[in-house]
């Protein structure tokens, strides 16, 4: 009974307007800056973009939309996502529904019907923000968004966010619950541009080359806010 009230639509509205409240008083009552200070101005030329983040450090990412931009959000069809598809509707960003699999079982989890969905709406002028890593797989690139590069012929832009108050979870994903009155930072690094006519080995170099800079920005992420708290 708890579980079905839990996944109700009331109970899924009523978490999704809490969890939007919160994120959005973490980020107002916190201080950010973006590294580097002039990422907006290095991204117009080359929107649609797509943005790659890992799961864990994506709650805070929808506040780099400004007002005038088109975003659209890959999420999981998991009932679970519901919470989040609140969320992101609420923070004012567009939804697309489905997601990879390390197993590569692209057709049940909407994979392939949701990587045509985000190569329409790249053509059409709107960004995508998609969690670079599959779930239950942290820190390690599918080959989702090289394919989706490479078809649509934007760029990736690998984005980390993070907090200097945070609680550390445990979870599969390494998620970090962002707090309020923190020093916060997102750290954009360069674009990653993939050429329509890769082989598979090719692929796999691109792939890693997203992992590898995801892992950077973390990195430096971290310390630029732990810095910043004297850690």
């Amino acid at each position: 009974m708890l579980k079905r009230i839990g996944r109700s639509a009331a109970a899924t509205s009523a978490l999704g307007w809490t969890l939007t409240a919160y994120l959005r008083f973490t980020y107002k009552s916190s201080r950010f800056t973006i590294d580097p200070a002039d990422f907006y101005e290095r991204v117009d030329q080359h929107m649609p973009i797509i943005i790659a983040v890992w799961h864990g450090q994506h709650f805070l990412v929808p506040f780099l939309r400004r007002p005038q931009d088109k975003v659209s959000v890959l999420l999981s069809r998991h009932r679970d996502g519901e919470i989040n598809a609140q969320v992101i509707r609420r923070l004012g960003s567009g939804l697309i529904r489905g997601s990879g699999d390390h197993q590569r079982r692209f057709l049940r989890k909407g994979g392939v019907a949701a990587l045509r969905e985000m190569a329409r709406a790249l053509a059409a002028g709107r960004s995508i923000v998609m969690t670079a890593d599959v779930p239950k797989v942290s820190r390690r690139t599918g080959l989702g968004i090289v394919t989706l590069a490479q078809i649509s012929g934007r760029p990736i832009y690998p984005v980390a966010a993070a907090t200097s108050r945070r609680i550390e979870t445990k979870s599969w994903d390494r998620a970090a619950v962002n707090l309020p009155f923190s020093k916060g930072v997102f750290v954009c690094g360069d674009p990653i541009f993939v050429p329509a006519d890769i082989d598979k080995n090719q692929a796999e170099a691109y792939r890693q080359s997203v992992e590898d800079a995801l892992n950077r920005l973390t990195e430096r992420a971290y310390a630029v806010v732990d810095r910043r708290r004297g850690r």
